[in-house]
């Protein structure tokens, strides 16, 4: 398989980690992008494992879809013509050359990146529409973007309050919310803007808030996660400091990933994890809207009837 980058420059290992980096790869003329590919992932990954989504011209007309049996191709089309964002997760496990890709991706960073180690990595699959979206919101784990069809804009916001507030990261840790965030416009005012062209690679901090507009063309990006020994203290902060908030009703200011306090946390996080309570209290997806590559937004909403099956096959 030829190289996955042709170098990474001093600069952007200076940066890496606590600052945007672009980066140039070499992906876009696999057999892995074929629109023949594409319908296959689509039809034979795990369905808990796709996200289709529409939008509108805010939050409030967001909603899942259900691929209501359609095939790849069908799906494809609706994403030509409409206004679909397809999420595809953890596709390392639907074809092996998709996990040697991922496994080639972190070997060049961690061959080339002093002190990078990773584990927990996965690989996902954005495929949208032209004119789709995906609104303000940040990622748990660490995260790149990259551009294999298509050309995205993406806004990158601030890791600190008030872009990111405290109460709604604890939230999304502890998995009683999705990763949207509360957004006013204003933030752009203090965003980094960049133009994501195909062969262009983006990673940027550690839960960086964000968001994408497509800029034309039918789009395809793979997503990367990882976890760091630091990105899985961070996560343990920020799940005990939401115990405590909101079980124990107190207002934790600490953010500290060392000493007492957080190890206190760290063994109150395993506890509460192991009795079972954060599946219990769980953001659980509902599926409004079915793929139907005729309508005008590739979407129709599904009826009450249709909604209570969607939910009893799980989405």
């Amino acid at each position: 398989m030829p190289r996955v980058f042709d170098k990474i420059d001093s600069k952007d290992i200076a940066l890496w980690g606590n600052h945007t980096v672009k980066l140039q790869h070499n992906l876009g003329e696999s057999e892995l992008f074929s629109d023949e590919s594409l319908a296959n992932i689509v039809e034979s990954i795990d369905p808990k494992h796709i996200d289709i989504t529409t939008m509108g011209e805010d939050v409030s007309t967001w909603g899942h879809v259900d691929r209501a049996g359609q095939p790849g191709a069908s799906v494809l089309e609706a994403v030509r013509g409409g206004r679909v964002w397809i999420n595809l997760q953890a596709i390392e496990q639907v074809d092996p050359r998709f996990k040697d890709l991922l496994d080639q991706m972190y070997g060049e960073l961690e061959g080339t990146l002093p002190d990078f180690k990773t584990f927990k990595r996965k690989l996902g699959m954005l495929i949208s529409s032209p004119t789709a979206r995906v609104f303000y919101h940040f990622d748990v784990p660490g995260q790149a973007l990259w551009q294999i069809r298509g050309r995205k804009r993406i806004w990158i916001y601030p890791p600190t309050e008030p872009f990111l507030p405290s109460t709604e990261v604890e939230n999304v840790v502890r998995s009683l919310a999705m990763e949207d965030l509360s957004y006013e416009p204003w933030y752009d005012d203090y965003a980094e803007v960049y133009d994501l062209e195909p062969g262009q690679m983006l990673h940027w901090a550690l839960n960086g808030p964000h968001r994408v507009s497509n800029l034309d063309g039918f789009s395809v990006s793979l997503t990367t996660e990882h976890w760091t020994s630091e990105i899985r203290r961070s996560y343990a902060m920020h799940y005990g400091n939401g115990i405590l908030r909101n079980a124990a009703h107190l207002n934790p200011k600490s953010r500290s990933l060392d000493g007492p306090m957080f190890w206190a946390k760290v063994g109150l996080t395993a506890a509460w994890r192991k009795s079972g309570m954060d599946a219990k209290q769980g953001y659980q997806r509902k599926l409004t809207y079915k793929i139907d590559p005729s309508a005008p937004l590739g979407v129709v909403p599904l009826d009450e009837s249709e909604q209570k099956q969607a939910a009893r096959l799980g989405g």
